[in-house]
């Protein structure tokens, strides 16, 4: 958690198994079935696509009224900031007070509705387009305020991840629906390789440089400290309130709480602005979570997993002892007023994954995914599934033909459920699915010239691309 009033909003989302999405947020006192219900049918707005854009910022909990760290406000995550004037939208469309829009769940969602409308009007959308879900991906981009088209990206993708999931929380329940997105201008896959990142399998979304100071760590500064924190937002918009140079906050990495994705903003030689204590941001790496502190819901396994592991990889990298002195939450920091993780956070899980070696995926694959697809087979693209495997597109050169690999890095050895596919534009679908013990695959076709779909899974944790990598 960055500030004490100021908290994170939603937006680069992500790619993830949602089958938690069965949630155990409260309901609160307005009726929010009904709330929803009203609120599509008055401004026009797929109603399953609206709960599903709420789900992704709160998981339908206002949390008190209080604002997130991103200043935002109700279900629907209305936002008042220097950036980001969502509320104040809302307010002026419905004619409903900002107050009520922040303390009232039905305005919330109305308001939320309302703002969501406006969106797509600006975007032309017709009264036939409007019934269409798959049509508003541009709009539900719009919502979460992204400061770049790839924060959007990721904000609207998560949103389409939920509505595919389906929801049944705080007496709201949406039917599971698969919607292949019209994304117009966010067709381009934002991915950015680990090469990038300090840390393997990591993707890569800078921070604005007004809020992280460079440095040259370790060199000039030991590191003997990783802090804990929740980011009181969702994923996506975490990222984007980094990227906004008004937030004067940072992280070096953000995890996703649906599948344990992992985003890195500052590099672990520069100070991020995360502890709220100087003499701690000197020495410390700080990694954030999706959630809040409040809702033990956003505490999934695949976060705690994925986020032990990266704990585990910078202990073991810079030699910091694995033990609680020297791996602690924010509220640890001497002098600070914040109180993240919170009470819902389980240390000892955390710290058993950390120490136990188990966050990792125990053991080392001894395949390659060239190894799998054969001789001439170059990776040109990966996507980590959590900290459950990998999978990759690779490209022979010489035969013009595309292979897909999936390998694992949990239950090595053991089978267990792992798949991978490739699918050629105008061709049908190829995907090898099954229990196996380190991989799955090779699935190899021609594509010279031709966009391919690929991706994988290994247990819940799973990853579609776009149509990419066209000729």
């Amino acid at each position: 958690m960055m500030m004490k009033k100021l908290l994170l909003a939603g937006v680069l989302i992500v790619g993830a198994q949602q089958a938690a999405l069965v949630g155990t947020a409260q309901a609160t006192a307005a009726p929010l079935p009904a709330a929803f219900d009203k609120a599509a049918s008055t401004y026009e707005v797929p109603r399953d696509l609206l709960v599903a854009l709420g789900y992704a910022e709160t998981h339908l909990d206002d949390h008190g009224g209080q604002p997130s760290a991103m200043n935002g406000f109700g279900v629907m995550h209305l936002v008042s900031n220097p950036s980001s004037h969502t509320l104040e939208e809302a307010a002026k469309i419905t004619s409903l007070t900002a107050a009520k829009l922040k303390t009232d769940d039905a305005s919330n969602v109305l308001g939320g509705a309302a703002v969501l409308r406006a969106k797509a009007d600006k975007l032309g959308l017709t009264a036939t387009e409007r019934k269409d879900p798959a049509k508003w991906y541009e709009a539900v981009a719009a919502y979460g305020g992204a400061a770049n088209e790839t924060t959007a990206r990721v904000y609207a993708d998560a949103v389409y991840e939920v509505l595919a999931a389906g929801v049944n929380t705080a007496g709201v329940k949406s039917t599971a629906k698969v919607v292949e997105p019209d994304r117009g201008k966010y067709n381009s896959d934002p991915r950015t390789l680990a090469a990038t990142t300090d840390y393997p399998g990591a993707l890569w979304a800078a921070a604005s440089s007004s809020n992280y100071a460079v440095s040259n760590r370790p060199t000039d500064e030991k590191i003997d400290r990783i802090i804990i924190h929740v980011t009181q937002g969702s994923y996506a918009g975490t990222i984007s309130w980094f990227q906004n140079s008004a937030a004067k906050v940072s992280a070096h990495y953000v995890v996703r709480s649906s599948d344990g994705q992992i985003t890195q903003m500052v590099r672990e030689k520069n100070r991020a602005f995360h502890a709220g204590v100087s003499s701690y941001n000197h020495r410390s790496i700080g990694i954030e979570h999706e959630g809040f502190i409040n809702d033990a819901s956003w505490f999934t396994d695949q976060m705690y997993r994925s986020s032990a592991a990266l704990t585990k990889n910078i202990a073991d990298r810079y030699g910091i002892p694995k033990d609680r002195s020297h791996i602690i939450g924010h509220v640890e920091v001497p002098g600070s007023d914040h109180t993240d993780p919170g009470s819902h956070w389980n240390w000892t899980k955390y710290m058993s994954y950390v120490t136990g070696g188990t966050g990792g995926g125990g053991g080392t694959n001894p395949y390659t995914a060239e190894k799998v697809c054969g001789d001439g087979y170059k990776v040109i693209d990966s996507q980590a599934l959590g900290t459950a495997g990998t999978v990759y597109l690779l490209y022979n050169s010489t035969t013009a033909n595309n292979c897909v690999a999936t390998l694992k890095k949990t239950s090595l050895g053991k089978a267990s459920a792992t798949s991978a596919f490739l699918q050629v534009a105008g061709k049908t679908k190829v995907t090898d699915s099954g229990s196996f013990t380190y991989y799955a695959g090779p699935i190899r076709a021609a594509a010279e010239d031709k966009c391919v779909t690929w991706g994988g899974s290994v247990g819940s944790s799973t990853y579609t691309s776009p149509p990419e990598h066209c000729g």
